[in-house]
């Protein structure tokens, strides 16, 4: 049980770090005019976390059903779905009642 959560916050922290990334940066690009190098960075990110979110949601459960475990992956990929899906609801929370 343990696991599955610390893989759903793991992607949730990558997320949240991404986003203040985002924002920090953006502050200080806001003046400069619109280059290539804007829509590169944006597909790139884009790129990085469907490898980062890839990994992190399916490393283990793919291990299981290599070692020929299939309930057990499909148990800790659902978890690991609902811990995150949690994740989700706090951050929707937060949308609807941040001022």
């Amino acid at each position: 049980m343990k696991k599955p959560f610390l893989y759903a916050s793991g992607a949730a922290l990558y997320i949240v770090t991404i986003v203040f990334v985002a924002q920090f940066v953006g502050s200080f690009l806001k003046n400069q005019n619109d280059t290539i190098i804007i829509p590169m960075t944006m597909l790139s990110l884009f790129v990085l976390s469907a490898a980062v979110m890839g990994f992190l949601f399916l490393s283990e459960p793919l291990y299981l059903l290599v070692e020929n475990r299939r309930r057990d992956a499909i148990i800790f990929f659902a978890k690991i779905v609902g811990f995150f899906a949690c994740y989700v609801a706090v951050f929707a929370t937060l949308l609807f009642l941040w001022k």
